[in-house]
Parts: C-alpha cells; structure tokens; sequence
C-alpha cells in the first residue's frame, strides 16, 4: 500500500478526515455549550490506569497514559465540576480494524451527577457526530444503527440470560470473589454452546474474568447496538475496578457501555470515591496483572489521597475514532487518522 501521503491515497480518505473535522468541532461546540470546561492532562503518569489486560508504553519510570482518568479525578477533587478532554492516548499493542496504539480519546465527568445523565451525554453525542457527518445513521460492515432511535438499555444479568442462558447473579457474592466454577458449569453444562462453529468452553486456566469475557465477546456484544444505540449496564462488581456498587445490589456496579454495530463505543461509570475500597480494587488488579504478564504498574497514592476530596461524580470515555468511523463508512481505523501510525522497520 502506497504511504498515506501519497495524493492518490489521501484523496481516497479525504471524505473520512473531512468528517473527522466536522465532528471534532461538533463534539467541542457541544461540550461547550453545556458549560464544560476543556482541560488537558499531561500525557506521562507515573501509574497509567488500572486495566489488567491493557498495557502501557514506558519511560524513565513514567508511562504515556492509556486514560487520562487518573488525573481528570484529581481535578475533580480540586474543584473543577464539568470538564472533557479530547486528546491522544496510548495502548500498547492494540492494533486491529478497530484499534490503534496512539488513538483520540474523549473522556469527560461530571461532579455531583448520576450516571443516567452520563448515559444521556453518549447518546447526544452520537448524534452530534451523525449530524456533523450528514450522517442519518451510523454502520460498521453489514450492520446499520439509527442514533436518533431511543436506546435499548440492557442490565448485564438480563442480557447474558437473553443472549448467552447465563445466571450471572447465581455466580457473584456482595463481598468476595466471584463463582468461578459456578459460571464454568453453566457454560460447560450447556450443550448449545457447544454445537456452534465456535463453541465456548471454560478451561481449567480460565478465571471468572476471563469466562466472563468469553461470553461477553461472543454471544453479548454482537447482538448489541442493531438498528438502535444500545447500553450495557450494571455490570458484575468484578468487571467494574473504578466503578461504585449499586445501591440496591452490591453484587454489581455501576458501569455502563454503549453500543453501536455490534461495537464498544464508550465505557463509563457511576465513579468509585472510597479510597480504602479503591485501593483494595487496584492491588487485586496488579496483582492479577503481575500473574499474568509478569509485570504491573505502581498504584498511583496521589490518586487514592485525591479520592479522599472528591465529590461524588459520573463519566464516561468514548472512542472517538470509532466513532467517526462509524458516521463516515470507513472501513478501517487508519481511514480516519490524518498520519497513520508507522510500522517500525523489519
């Protein structure tokens, strides 16, 4: 393929990186006019999330962040109450149709606020970014999805009995760790699982978490955004480190993402501000990191000392590179970044 400089090739994708265009100056004028403030963290973190299969790029002790969460909850805990960010990330490895290492992230929170108006935000900003494209639906491969549709909300334990025949709930405790074997059974047990092209079966390596997302990627998120934006709710305590427990059931927190086209758009959260538990979340987290990729980041204590000031506060980060893929028709992520990122040499 010819280098994305070329005017053949730029020609092909200006229609794209016009789109992009449009839709970033749509999705600031929007956070704008809701009286947002725009802040913009600095890119090297001393600990760069909490994700346990993410990893991160490193150097001289610091890390390119991979979300800009860490440090948009210090500002929150300073006193800022409405902010966003729209600015580059980073992941490590993370390379597919739907994913580059150094992508656009737009992440925003507000103090004092449910997560339902969060949820609400998702959705007006997929249409936003429908306008700014002339866009009257959003697509990904064969699938169509109309933004200005009311969403289906979906609770993670309806939806994996609807999709997949699993009782999440019989699987989790308020306090502890999750079934492990309870979930393997209803898996392993269920002879329709096993009759598909690609059956699913829990082995014994396999943890809760990762049987979970087994079926979540298998049987839950295809089926999720067709013909209307769709949200995925309240998801297993164990799925959700950042998040706080649901009031009328602590078994689950209070973490959302939405959908379009079968395809994770945004991921947000009800957000977690009790140090002590926060602290516990991150240690299991790196713990589980260390046990699986022989390495884990440094809990970052000026976060947990800041959580200690903050209000209570929901958000939500969206990919916004997916998104325009999604409004524009582009096939495939590098169709919607101006430089793409360089293959390092042989």
């Amino acid at each position: 393929m010819s280098p994305f400089w070329t005017r053949a090739r730029h020609l092909d994708r200006a229609p794209f990186l016009s789109a992009r265009a449009a839709i970033v100056r749509g999705v600031r004028d929007w956070f704008h006019g809701q009286g947002f403030t725009e802040v913009e963290p600095q890119a090297l973190a001393l600990s760069p999330g909490a994700e346990v299969h993410v990893d991160a790029f490193e150097s001289d002790g610091r890390y390119l962040h991979t979300s800009p969460e860490f440090a948009m909850k210090k500002l929150l805990a300073a006193g800022e109450e409405k902010i966003f960010f729209l600015g580059k990330c980073w992941r490590r490895g993370e390379t597919s149709p739907l994913h580059a290492e150094e992508f656009t992230m737009l992440e925003w929170y507000r103090a004092g606020a449910d997560y339902e108006l969060v949820m609400n935000d998702c959705v007006e900003l997929a249409r936003v970014t429908a306008r700014a494209a002339s866009a009257s639906t959003l697509r990904w491969r064969e699938r169509e999805c109309n933004p200005f549709f009311e969403p289906l909300i979906w609770q993670a334990q309806e939806a994996f009995k609807y999709f997949a025949g699993i009782d999440l709930a019989a699987t989790l405790v308020a306090d502890g760790p999750a079934n492990r074997d309870a979930l393997a059974a209803q898996v392993n047990d269920n002879p329709d699982f096993q009759d598909r092209v690609a059956p699913i079966r829990a082995d014994e390596s396999d943890t809760w978490s990762d049987i979970f997302s087994k079926l979540v990627t298998l049987d839950v998120e295809p089926q999720l955004g067709w013909d209307k934006l769709a949200f995925l709710t309240e998801y297993p305590a164990p799925q959700a480190a950042l998040a706080r427990r649901c009031a009328h059931d602590a078994r689950f927190a209070e973490r959302f993402e939405l959908y379009a086209c079968g395809v994770e758009l945004a991921n947000g959260f009800g957000e977690l501000t009790d140090p002590v538990e926060q602290r516990a979340r991150l240690i299991e987290a790196m713990a589980e990191k260390q046990k699986r990729y022989g390495k884990s980041w440094p809990i970052d204590e000026d976060f947990l000392a800041a959580l200690a000031y903050m209000p209570p506060a929901s958000g939500a980060a969206l990919g916004l590179d997916r998104l325009v893929m999604l409004a524009s028709g582009a096939r495939h992520i590098n169709d919607v970044l101006w430089s793409p990122i360089p293959k390092p040499p042989a």
